[in-house]
């Protein structure tokens, strides 16, 4: 045992020996020689922001918000507990938010993104056309009540057009206006489950039998009438429908 340990050592001894190169890092602080060096480094300080905001702008500023609390409160409605899990619902609300929102990425991209890696627009420039598309995705989905709020709270100068809203007032309006939206439809929505609920109440009650829980029956027929409608097409038609896009 021991001259078997004692071989192993000897062997791997020459490959713990090896070593591997280690890139080095080096961060310099120097004076920039020409007006463009600085754009440059601003860009990139500019672009690593929006990569950080990324996760609010794709909850806030998307379809996604919608989306989610609708497919919960249809959850809900169903009385179905935790079925479809968390996971299946941000993922069905995750992939229909890029599918609704993909007009709106390749008007940005093909007007404003590629030409500026092209360089055949200026940085303003790109940012001008980008925000053309975003502007009336916003619009579209924005109360007018939510947008006069803000734009009345911001104490700025009334737009002459909707166009000529700025985005730092378009956007909470926005944000504001999705969450009433779904309240809305999910109000809608639980209308006919809540009836089959009420019927099957009446029914056990007129029967005599308190003691069973009317949840448990009426369930399978709650379940029954969402796959005779069809219910994930019907509700994933509408809500494409209804961004407008």
């Amino acid at each position: 045992m021991g001259l078997a340990i004692g071989f192993l050592l000897m062997w791997a001894g020459p490959v713990w020996s090896v070593t591997f190169p280690i890139p080095s890092l080096e961060l310099n602080v120097t004076t920039a020689t020409e007006p463009e060096e600085v754009a440059v480094v601003l860009e990139i300080i500019a672009l690593l922001t929006i990569i950080a905001l990324a996760p609010a702008i794709l909850i806030l500023m998307t379809p996604f918000t919608r989306l989610v609390v609708i497919f919960n409160f249809l959850r809900q409605a169903m009385g179905t507990q935790s079925s479809p899990p968390n996971q299946v619902i941000i993922g069905l609300a995750l992939f229909m938010t890029f599918f609704i929102i993909k007009p709106v990425a390749l008007e940005v991209y093909d007007n404003a993104l590629n030409p500026y890696l092209e360089r055949e627009i200026s940085y303003k420039v790109a940012f001008e056309e980008a925000q053309k598309p975003i502007r009336k995705f916003l619009l579209i989905n924005t109360r007018e009540a939510d947008l006069a709020l803000f734009v009345k709270e911001a104490d700025i100068k009334k737009p002459e057009t909707r166009e000529d809203v700025s985005l730092l007032v378009l956007i909470p309006a926005f944000v504001i206006s999705e969450p009433k939206t779904a309240f809305i439809v999910g109000f809608i929505l639980y209308i006919p489950f809540l009836v089959i609920d009420m019927v099957v109440a009446s029914v056990l009650l007129a029967m005599g039998m308190m003691m069973l829980p009317p949840v448990m029956i009426s369930l399978p027929f709650k379940l029954m009438l969402f796959v005779l409608v069809d219910g994930w097409h019907m509700i994933a038609g509408s809500l494409i429908k209804s961004f407008g896009v």
